[in-house]
């Protein structure tokens, strides 16, 4: 009988952690970020609800492109609680990334959300990678999208984008996290602050210590703004 009651309640548990580990649904209409407030939450606290006003839901710009002059050549514009105070709670949000020829939106992760996306002008080379199979390895998905083509990154998962094409490419995602967050691979491995020891990443890489010294050397671009 008492193991029983342990499992029915790891069970409860293990469901519980899966309920909350993407965000929370909400609990009133909405909840607007107040900016000015001190408390600390696990996402952000709530404005009064009579100061909240309509510039609160609202987000003007997506119709220009992002700056792709840089070493990945691509932008990625983010739409979230962070430029829309009224998203708090709502477990949405959006970007829109802009590829030049031969542009790149690197390895990344999204830690909190899935993502969908449309391809809206040009063609792209994309995929993920599953976490670590039982029996060793990854398994890459990829394909190749065109215009109104339809792409889902499951949550977590390394991902990328790359433009085949000949001419400047766009795409739009929703992502399902009003926060999703964002970890490009090459950037957190070799460009953190202070540097991971080069002597983990050569032993991790299976390289010589050298070469991770000029990768940690060099700049690492972010495309997210």
């Amino acid at each position: 009988m008492a193991v029983k009651l342990l499992l029915i309640a790891l069970l409860a548990l293990a469901s519980s952690s899966a309920i909350l580990a993407s965000d929370p649904s909400p609990l009133q209409d909405f909840c607007v970020v107040d900016r000015d407030s001190k408390v600390i939450v696990n996402g952000f606290p709530c404005k009064n609800m009579n100061d909240v006003k309509a510039e609160d839901f609202f987000f003007r710009g997506l119709d220009r492109p992002g700056n792709t002059t840089n070493n990945v050549g691509s932008s990625v514009t983010q739409v979230n609680v962070n430029q829309i105070p009224g998203l708090n709670t709502l477990g949405v949000s959006l970007v829109r990334i802009d590829y030049a020829p031969n542009g790149l939106n690197p390895p990344h992760t999204h830690p909190r959300a899935t993502e969908i996306l449309v391809v809206l002008e040009g063609e792209l080379y994309v995929g993920f990678v599953t976490s670590n199979l039982m029996g060793g390895g990854n398994r890459l998905f990829t394909k190749n999208l065109r215009k109104g083509d339809v792409f889902v990154f499951p949550q977590g998962l390394i991902h990328f984008q790359f433009n085949t094409g000949k001419t400047n490419a766009v795409a739009f995602a929703g992502l399902s996290s009003q926060n999703p967050g964002v970890i490009t691979i090459a950037n957190a491995v070799f460009g953190s602050q202070p540097p991971i020891s080069d002597d983990v990443l050569a032993k991790a890489f299976q390289v010589d210590k050298n070469l991770i010294d000029r990768l940690q050397a060099q700049f690492w671009t972010d495309n997210n703004y």
